[in-house]
Order: C-alpha cells, then structure tokens, then sequence
C-alpha cells in the first residue's frame, strides 16, 4: 500500500510538472519587443517609468535617464583632480599623435587636409558625453577612410569636381550615423555581428596592404596614380612610374621616396623603443608630430619644394564650418550615399566595439554594445552637420590613451581642444609639410591591421572561418573592397546554412549513477533504454530548411535501417521522445514536418512525447492543435519523466 500512495504522489508531481510545461505564459507581441529594446536603450536598467505623479519621482527618473543618455553625468560628479592630471597627460599625447595622423587619413579619404583634423575636434566631443568607454579614442581611421576613398569616387571624381565629392562624404557620414543610430536604439546589433571576426580579421589585412599601396602615390611623389584599389591596378601604375612609362610629368622623384622612407624608419624605432621600455610611452606617440616638424623645417630651409619635393600647401584653420546645406538629401546620389553609409556603419562599428571591448576587459568593466552604436551614430550625425566624415574608434590611438593612463573621457575632450587650438593658430605652419610624411605616417600605422597570428589560431580551431577569413582578405586585394566584405557575409552565411540545413540530431541514453541523458555518442557508457528512442534536437530553429531533414532522419532510426541504432535501441522501438530544450522556434513547416511524423509513427504503433519544449515553441504547438493531437499527457518537463511514463505505458500494454 505505501509502494503504491508514493508511486501516485510521483505520478501527480509529474503531471503537475508537465502543466507547468503547457501552462507558460503567451510570449510578448513583436510591438511589445519593439518597445521594450528602446525602452532599454533610452532607460536605465530597473525604470518601469520616467513619469510619475510626485515631483520628486519624476526629477529622480528624468535625472536618470539623462544619466543613461550622457554617462558623464554620472562619473563627473566624482572626478577628481588626480584624475584630471592623467587624463590631461594622455589627452595632449593623443593629439600629438592624432594631428598628423588626421591629416594622412583625409588624404587617403580624398578630401582636403582640414577635414581630417575637424574630424578630430567635433565627434570626440560627443562621443565623450555619451559613450561608455573610458580609453577609446574617437577619429578618422585608416580603414574607413578607405572605404571611403575606394567606394564615393564611383559616384564622384574627386579630381574633376572635388566639391561634389566632399558633398557625397558628408552624406554618407550622415547615413552612416542614422544607421548607427538605429542599430542602437532598436538593438540590431547582430546584424554587425553578420560580419564575423574571422572575416573581420582578412577584411582588415586586405584593407592594410591595400592602404600601403594606396600610400606610394605620395611615398614616390607622383602626381597621377590610378583610381583604382586592387593590387594588380596599383603595381601596374607604379611599375609605369618607375619604367618611364607615362607622361613626363607623372614620374617618380627620388627626394620624395628618401624623405618618406627616412622618417618612416624614424617613427618605426621609437615605436620598437617604446614596446621595449614601457615608461618610454610616450615617444612613438610624439614621433609622428616630431616628424612633421622635422620634414617641414627640413623642406623649408632646404626649398626643397622647388626641387620636387610635394608639399600639402594651404590647409583652411578655424572652427568647423557648418556643412548642413552641402547634405545631398534630395539629389540623384541619394541611394548610392546611403549604402556606402551601410557598409561604413558596419565596419566603423565592428571596429571601434572590438577596440572598446578588448580594453574594458582589461579595466575590468562592461562596455554596452547597443549604447556604443547610439553614441557613435550621434556622434557622426553632429559630425556630418560640421564637415567632418566618418569617425570612430581607432586602435592605435586608443592603446596610446591606454598606456598614456587615461581615467575618462576627458582625454578625448583635451584632444578634440588642442586640435581646435591647432586649427585656430597653426595650420599655417603646415604649408611646407611634405606629402610623402603624411604617406609614412599612414604606413606606420598599417602593420597593427594585420595580425597573422589571429589568422593562423582560426585556421587551427576551425577551417570554415579561415574560408571566409581568406575569402575576405583575396576580395579586398584582389577586387574591390565590396568584393572582398561580399564574399566574407556569403561564405559566413553558407555556414549558418550548411549547420541549419543539417542539424545534430543525437540519440541519447542515460549516463550511469546520474540522471543525465548525454549522447551515446560522446559518452558510450550512457545506457539506452530498450524500445525508447531518445532524441535530442541540437538546432535554435526546427524550420522550412532543416524540417524534413530532421522527420526522415527520426523515421531511418525506427526503422532500424541503421546498424548502429539497431545496437543502441536492442529490439523494436514503441515510444519516440523529442528532447527539445535547444529548440528556440519552430515555423509552420517545422510543424507541419512534427504532425507528418505523429502520423507515420501512430501508423507503426510507436508513441511520440516531447521534453521541455521553449516559451515559443509550446505556444506555436498548441496554436497548431498539435498538442492536442499527440495529447498533453506526453508532454514532460524532463527527459527521466518522459522515459518513466513511457516504460509505465509498456508495462500497462504488455
């Protein structure tokens, strides 16, 4: 009598459970999702409202969202003047290397040398009230800056109508911000994610050695070089260059090549020195600035400029000018601007979150991805209005910040205001500074872009990312950079396929002195139950391209048609129970794939429950009436009482 009362208590525990399963509450509407990601984007975490009928509760939220919004709120009220001290020092070191560095990429991005340098003054200043990294460093990169370069001057010449050109840029760096933007306020972060890192890591070397090439026009002092980016486009012009091949006036001149080259070895040892002795920081920072110095005196007491020497000549100082009426939102060029602004957001993106991430982790701080695209897309919408293009967050400056030992985000705000003070008192100064420093100057910087030994731990852990990790490096170098990111999301995307299309379907079995069903697989110990096919799922999504794969793979094994489930099962099979706790969703194939199953093995004799089917997936099912049809009562909260229940079934029928 006692065996039985406890064998009805475990009976109702299990039925209780197994309402628990069908009983879930419905899952929130997509306009409900909606809101809630801006909700949390705008809100802190916790706030259900920002407005209540007391006075105080609504000063208290709306303080917090300010707080939310612009995080300096929350930090300045504690800054220090020791830390002022640091961040001071790291700010004027960071200048010193973003000033050359500014102007070396604005020509790489074919726009005028000031533009660089606004850059530099306008989305640091904004990036410092709403970002949420403290040693990210905000400007022009090299590698957007070559997008730029590579994919407006198909739109726009920059040489036969260079105001048009510069037009277009602010327009994508518009687009880019609104894009930015809305993958921060809407939480669409994984379509960032769509470029992996593996094709992050080949797009990046590509786009170095691209960059490299791009710098011989003014390494050599060539007036006419070729448009185009690939690498067999640029070898072939310098080879002409070096030949004699083309007009007079395009060739090569050797003072350009020795200057360049010179100050480039210069910049290159502070740089070996500065990793060597780490209280030496600060010198390759300053080498660069040092070097313009250099080279400008150089040229200027030497009038080398009349001996062939390129000089940048007039650069425009001030304030940012207001570029507000040169926005083409109305013009013919408007759907070109906004893709290029696309493919810029992306990369500006993936760039300045993997910078930011990598030394918050080292800080020991969380870094928001969703709130770093809302600040960057704001920062670029501000910098589009005041004729600054695409910005974010650079990593070599960002790991001079670092090791100059900046506190906050007033680092960049002492940066953004000694470029101003630059721009107000001595572009002037910058009249005789060689072209060929600003090319060595991008140069130094390039090696930081290729990281071999990235590329060789992908090939090591898994081939299929080194695919499209060479696939994006081969496209950039060999095509164009549209090629190169192309291919990269494709072969990325046929993985995603390849694994949903073929999903893990496991058999499993339970592992001794424990209650855990692992696969037989894996753990040959796990023990079968005989006629009880255990089957696990391992796919988010039972859907139109995996759902027929899955229902024929589940009806081969009742079969028996494979020699190692005849093993695994030890006699026919009466009862089918789908683990489907990795199962996020289901569609109506997936269903439809689930009721032809039902039928085919109701047809054999063999029963079907399922285990801890998802929020989601429970509420698609019983929508469908598919619960109903195989009946609530083989629906279980774990695979033990799914086996228990149905060995009692057997027992009953035998």
């Amino acid at each position: 009598m006692r065996e039985q009362g406890v064998f009805h208590l475990e009976e109702h525990g299990q039925t209780e459970r197994s309402q628990w399963v069908l009983d879930s509450p419905n899952p929130p509407p997509l306009w409900k999702k909606l809101f809630s990601s801006v909700k949390e984007t705008i809100l802190p975490h916790g706030n259900k409202f920002c407005f209540s009928s007391k006075r105080k509760t609504i000063n208290g939220h709306a303080l917090s969202c300010l707080q939310n919004l612009f995080p300096i709120i929350s930090w300045l009220r504690d800054y220090k003047v020791s830390k002022f001290k640091d961040d001071l020092l790291a700010g004027l070191t960071l200048a010193s290397l973003c000033i050359p560095q500014s102007i070396g990429y604005a020509t790489l991005a074919k726009v005028a040398p000031e533009y660089g340098l606004y850059t530099s003054v306008v989305p640091p200043l904004i990036y410092a009230m709403m970002g949420s990294s403290r040693e990210i460093a905000i400007g022009p990169v090299a590698v957007v800056s070559m997008l730029l370069a590579s994919l407006v001057p198909k739109v726009e010449d920059p040489v036969t109508n260079p105001n048009a050109y510069r037009n277009l840029v602010f327009t994508v760096t518009f687009f880019t911000g609104i894009f930015q933007t809305a993958f921060g306020v809407f939480r669409l972060g994984f379509l960032v994610d769509f470029l992996s890192h593996a094709a992050l890591v080949g797009f990046m070397a590509g786009a170095a050695i691209i960059i490299g090439l791009q710098q011989l026009k003014g390494l050599l002092g060539l007036s006419h070089f070729t448009s185009k980016t690939d690498v067999v486009s640029v070898l072939a012009s310098v080879y002409k260059s070096l030949h004699n091949q083309i007009a007079p006036g395009q060739k090569w001149n050797p003072l350009n090549f020795v200057l360049g080259c010179s100050f480039l070895i210069f910049i290159l040892i502070t740089r070996f020195i500065g990793r060597r002795n780490r209280k030496l920081f600060w010198l390759p920072a300053i080498s660069p600035l040092l070097s313009v110095i250099l080279s400008t005196l150089i040229v200027y007491l030497s009038r080398a400029d009349k001996h062939g020497v390129n000089i940048i000549k007039h650069v425009k100082g001030g304030l940012n000018p207001s570029s507000l009426h040169q926005l083409q939102l109305h013009g013919p060029h408007v759907g070109q601007a906004a893709k290029i602004g696309l493919i810029c957001s992306v990369i500006a993106l993936t760039e300045a979150i993997a910078v930011g991430r990598s030394f918050a982790s080292i800080k020991g701080y969380h870094l928001d991805g969703n709130k770093e695209m809302l600040s960057m897309g704001i920062m670029n919408i501000a910098g589009s209005l005041t004729s600054c293009y695409v910005a974010t967050g650079s990593f070599s400056r960002t790991a001079v910040n670092f090791s100059a030992g900046c506190q906050t985000a007033v680092s960049n705000i002492v940066m953004a205001v000694t470029v101003f003070l630059s721009l107000e008192l001595f572009t002037r100064l910058l009249y005789y500074t060689p072209v060929a420093i600003l090319a060595s100057i991008v140069l130094s910087a390039l090696p930081g872009l290729i990281d071999l030994s990235e590329a060789c731990y992908i090939w090591k852990v898994d081939k299929l990312d080194f695919l499209a990790c060479i696939g994006a490096f081969l496209g950039v170098l060999f095509a164009t950079v549209e090629i190169g990111l192309l291919v990269a999301v494709i072969i990325s995307f046929a993985k995603i396929l390849i694994q949903s299309i073929r999903p893990g379907i496991e058999v499993l079995g339970r592992v001794p002195r424990t209650e855990a069903f692992c696969d037989v697989t894996q753990y040959p110990m796990a023990i079968s139950t005989p006629g009880i096919i255990v089957i696990r799922i391992s796919s988010g999504s039972l859907c139109f391209a995996n759902a027929n794969f899955v229902r024929e793979r589940i009806l081969k094994w009742v079969s028996q048609d494979e020699d190692d489930l005849k093993e695994t099962t030890k006699g026919r099979v009466q009862a089918v129970i789908l683990d489907m706790t990795n199962l996020m969703n289901v569609d109506t194939s997936g269903i439809l794939a689930l009721e032809e199953l039902h039928k085919r093995l109701l047809s054999r004799g063999v029963e079907l429950a399922m285990v801890n089917p998802r929020w989601l997936v429970i509420h698609k099912l019983k929508l469908a009436h598919f619960v109903d049809k195989i009946g609530k009562e083989w629906v279980f909260l774990t695979v033990g009482e799914a086996v228990d229940a149905c060995l009692a079934t057997k027992i009953a029928r035998a």
